[in-house]
């Protein structure tokens, strides 16, 4: 059974260089997702999104390979992004942050396959006696993103600042480019293991051409 990646499959969108931004064209993806508001260090919403986003996506992923004979490598982390000003990510102003978080699927998974992930994962919580607290929040979403700008960023997530600084106000200008949807952070690497100053993300901005 070959095992469907995403980071293999769009090795281009998932692995950009970290040195100059690139455009790229992103085709339609299906994501499970769950929306929320604040800090991710702070807000308790937060952690529970998480939670459930996994809870979900690896229960697809096993009925998949059960039932359908068809087996996939769970997708990293993604969030995106989004205030009334844009400025807030460069001043890193986290409590004025609304997100989704969201983790891709192959073509296949769909809103009935996340219905299926979600009653099984409460039925899984009601035998443990665990609350997911976020379950119920979960939906399933399509996102095409179209022309793009991205780059990889190693470093803390707080260190994006000057990067972001000269997307916004250096390269997307001089393009001519402007503003088209909601920031977006892909996280290649497990912030629970990996020490903040080798953390990989991709940082993508949708745009469109003025």
């Amino acid at each position: 059974m070959e095992k469907y990646d995403v980071k293999k499959a769009y090795k281009d969108l998932y692995s950009p260089g970290r040195r100059d931004f690139a455009l790229v064209t992103v085709p339609r993806f299906g994501y499970f997702g769950v929306d929320g508001h604040g800090d991710p260090n702070t807000a308790t919403e937060y952690s529970e999104a998480l939670e459930a986003l996994y809870s979900v996506s690896y229960s697809a992923k096993f009925a998949s390979k059960k039932e359908l004979d068809r087996d996939f490598v769970v997708g990293p982390l993604e969030g995106l992004w989004r205030a009334d000003d844009p400025e807030v990510f460069v001043t890193r102003d986290k409590a004025s942050w609304d997100w989704t978080m969201m983790i891709s699927q192959p073509e296949w998974i769909t809103a009935a396959e996340l219905s299926a992930a979600i009653a099984a994962v409460r039925a899984k919580a009601v035998r443990a006696k665990k609350n997911v607290a976020a379950l119920d929040k979960v939906r399933f979403l399509e996102l095409e993103e179209g022309l793009s700008v991205q780059i990889l960023h190693v470093g803390s997530y707080d260190d994006e600042a000057p990067t972001l600084d000269r997307l916004h106000n250096t390269f997307i200008p001089s393009n001519g480019l402007s503003f088209n949807g909601d920031h977006h952070e892909i996280y290649l690497s497990d912030a629970r293991r990996t020490p903040p100053e080798k953390l990989k993300t991709v940082l993508r901005q949708p745009v469109s051409r003025s």
